[in-house]
């Protein structure tokens, strides 16, 4: 069975730090690009950053660019993403998806995680 289990989110305030985790099993995690995204009330789904199969490549949105952090550790099956300096604006649920291919659209991706509450308190 596919598995992505995100988890970290939480309650912090403004300025804060968290960091989410993304485990994955039931496919060959080494294979896939991952990326994560958001969603707030009344907001589409945000693609925030993704990390290519091996690590080398990185994108991140220009929303999180400077302040979030994604890295992976493949004999781990999991990828972070370290956020500094939150905001209230970045308060929403957050995924973590897999794809064969790094850079690809939400819809080609074709794992998707059942995402952690992340509360930024002003």
């Amino acid at each position: 069975e596919v598995q992505l289990q995100a988890s970290g989110g939480g309650l912090v305030q403004a300025g804060g730090s968290l960091r989410l985790s993304c485990v994955a099993s039931g496919f060959t995690f080494d294979d896939y690009a991952v990326g994560w995204f958001r969603q707030s009330p009344g907001n589409g789904r945000e693609g925030l950053s993704c990390i290519s199969s091996g690590g080398g490549g990185t994108y991140y949105t220009d929303s999180v660019k400077g302040r979030f952090t994604i890295s992976r550790d493949n004999g781990k099956n999991t990828v972070y993403l370290q956020m500094n300096s939150l905001k209230p604006e970045d308060t929403a649920v957050y995924y973590c998806a897999a794809t064969p291919r790094f850079g690809a659209t939400p819809k080609e991706y074709d794992y998707w995680g059942q995402g952690t509450q992340v509360t930024v308190s002003s």
